[in-house]
């Protein structure tokens, strides 16, 4: 067999068998096939796209290419939940205690980020003390006794998706709806989850900005799932405007906290009960769709989520006394209040500048190497459909260092379309796909 004949042949629409992929992935992770003939196979795919046959075939081989995390030992239906991310995004910090004080398992490997914000593991880590590198044994243990731990993803968890897709990065074939797909999947299959809810967002501040694009990239994923044995949901959401009012590592803690004291944004309320009520459902401590969000709710409402996320931390390491006490995140030492230069109404918020101006302040990362500053971000004053006057406050920027503190002004007041008219706001949640 050789990497020839298999480009020549998805370059003429053909579909490749499970012996041709196989070849492939495992070939190119051994270093056998260059990048050159793998680039080459990556833009035929780009043009003539795969099954989805093909595309689950692709997805088992790149989740075998290294570790396959075995949660067997640990009680009940293991759901994950992937976010395909956005601004603001802080779901995981609150669907995880909320989940796992529902009676579900949740049994988190989660990422670092790179760009307008941190990942989840870069939010933790604003909790002094806080330890995302647990061994397997701490990992399944803590599920088993508490029902939740959050730890930092392998090194070596589908090393086949992390070289193609920094090949894919470099040769305008990021775009494909089965290599985005099989990329995401292999590494959730490999992560060891029973099950997978999966937020695909769509808008200015997603991945796929267009709602069919996101539509057709949820489809593909849970095929995939269907595929391979995983049961798997999507949601469909909005990323036309962030998530919720805070961008930013501490800041979006906060938040978090917030929202589990049932004080938080409606948006990010309503978004994590949505997921919730999904993972619950895959997790089958429910019978229905009603069950599961009353037990959600119930469990925001008696105190019980919030007391979650405590023994999370303090499992962990960390100091649960932040949940009480807030101040005792890092706190950026000045603050900057960005002000409306027209009046009427907010039509459009641009997630992507907005998360772009937090980058700015040191709260994402530019490059990786990039250090992220857990203090900074900003705070969202008025959103889509709010009225404002001249002067009123848009979003307060928090901020350690002046130096691209006018940059980030003006970042986010172009993500702000104020106009004369208040127009319809986008459906928070478009579909669910099982």
């Amino acid at each position: 067999m050789r990497a020839y004949d298999i480009i020549h042949k998805k370059r003429d629409a053909k579909k490749l068998n499970d012996q041709e992929i196989e070849f492939l992935i495992r070939g190119y992770t051994k270093g056998e096939i260059p990048d050159y003939q793998m680039s080459a196979w990556a833009m035929a795919v780009f043009f003539q796209g795969m099954d989805k046959e093909e595309t689950a075939k692709l997805t088992e081989e790149m989740a075998n290419s290294g570790d396959n995390i075995d949660l067997s030992s640990i009680k009940g239906i293991k759901v994950d939940k992937h976010s395909t991310g956005g601004v603001g995004d802080t779901t995981t910090l609150v669907l995880a205690p909320l989940v796992a004080a529902c009676g579900a398992p949740v049994a988190k490997m989660s990422g670092r980020g790179l760009g307008h914000t941190g990942g989840t593991i870069d939010k933790l880590e604003s909790i002094e003390g806080f330890s995302t590198a647990l061994a397997m044994d701490k990992f399944i243990d803590s599920v088993n006794q508490n029902k939740v731990a959050i730890a930092g993803q392998t090194g070596n968890l589908a090393p086949a998706d992390k070289k193609l897709y920094a090949l894919r990065d470099v040769t305008a074939t990021v775009d494909s709806i089965p290599l985005i797909a099989s990329s995401i999947m292999s590494k959730k299959i490999a992560s060891g989850a029973d099950a997978i809810v999966l937020d695909v967002k769509t808008g200015n501040g997603a991945f796929m900005k267009s709602y069919d694009g996101a539509v057709d990239l949820a489809k593909t994923m849970v095929q995939i799932g269907k595929e391979v044995g995983r049961n798997t949901i999507a949601v469909v959401s909005d990323m036309d405007q962030p998530l919720g009012w805070a961008v930013g590592n501490a800041l979006e803690v906060e938040e978090a906290i917030q929202t589990l004291k049932g004080e938080g944004p409606y948006d990010l309320t309503e978004l994590c009960l949505t997921l919730g009520t999904q993972m619950l459902l895959l997790s089958e401590v429910v019978d229905s769709e009603e069950e599961a969000r009353e037990r959600l709710e119930r469990a925001i409402n008696d105190g019980s989520a919030l007391e979650k996320l405590k023994e999370l931390i303090s499992n962990q390491g960390g100091d649960p006394s932040v949940v009480d006490n807030p101040n005792l995140l890092p706190q950026a030492q000045s603050k900057f209040e960005v002000k409306a230069k027209t009046a009427g109404y907010v039509q459009r918020i641009e997630a992507e500048s907005v998360g772009i101006s937090a980058m700015l302040l040191g709260a994402g990362r530019e490059t990786k190497e990039s250090e992220i500053d857990l203090a900074v971000g900003l705070e969202l004053s008025k959103k889509v459909g709010d009225k404002v006057e001249v002067g009123e406050v848009l979003a307060t920027l928090y901020y350690n260092d002046d130096q691209k503190l006018k940059e980030a002004e003006d970042k986010l007041l172009s993500a702000y379309h104020i106009g004369s008219e208040q127009l319809e706001m986008n459906p928070l949640i478009y579909e669910i796909i099982s």
